[in-house]
């Protein structure tokens, strides 16, 4: 898979992600661990997507 390919991957994962952090905000009792967990996910897709774009 080239660079820009699991970049384009990574953007849609992220974008996924943050769907599923705005559905669990909009129940009426969103668990906080689940949004924990997919904030931190997002977080760390972004961080690959930065260090793909620096090659």
């Amino acid at each position: 898979m080239s660079p820009k390919d699991r970049i384009q991957t990574l953007k849609e994962q992220h974008a996924a992600l943050e769907r599923a952090i705005d559905e669990e905000n909009r129940r009426p009792l969103p668990n906080d661990d689940v949004l924990s967990d997919l904030k931190r996910q997002k977080l760390r897709i972004k961080d690959e997507i930065f260090q793909l774009e620096r090659l």
